[in-house]
């Protein structure tokens, strides 16, 4: 039997979320990880996740929140969300397959994670508003 390929992009429906940030609004499309196997799985086996796009995890009640790169191939970015929407922290260019835990360091609703570079790339910044339906209303 051979293993499933994971590096296409999934089927799972691409939503808009955009940061406000020093230079400008961008936008992303997200996939959505809200049940707790899509939350351990991640960007688990990818092989390539395109500029622009990413995935929004739903850590709805905001709590303290932990990440690994386990079985993940790519250099991310993850970026640690507030309940208001405002960017906590930014974990840049996270180690392919380390097993090293990144942490919220404080309380958070949820975390995108996007290409390794980008955050630099778009000038995003700990404190810029992220603009997401799982935002609304806190």
């Amino acid at each position: 039997m051979v293993a499933p390929d994971n590096s296409y992009v999934h089927a799972a429906e691409l939503q808009p979320l955009e940061i406000a940030t020093q230079a400008g609004v961008r936008t992303f499309l997200v996939e959505m990880a809200t049940t707790p196997e899509e939350k351990a799985t991640g960007l688990m086996y990818r092989k390539h996740l395109p500029d622009g796009q990413g995935m929004l995890f739903d850590f709805s009640p905001v709590q303290q929140v932990t990440m690994w790169m386990k079985n993940t191939y790519i250099p991310l970015d993850m970026i640690f969300i507030g309940p208001s929407g405002r960017i906590l922290r930014i974990a840049e260019n996270t180690e392919p397959l380390s097993t090293r835990i990144i942490s919220s360091r404080g309380p958070a609703k949820a975390v995108l994670e996007v290409i390794g570079g980008t955050a630099k790339k778009y000038g995003i910044a700990r404190g810029n508003r992220v603009s997401h339906p799982l935002f609304n209303g806190h």
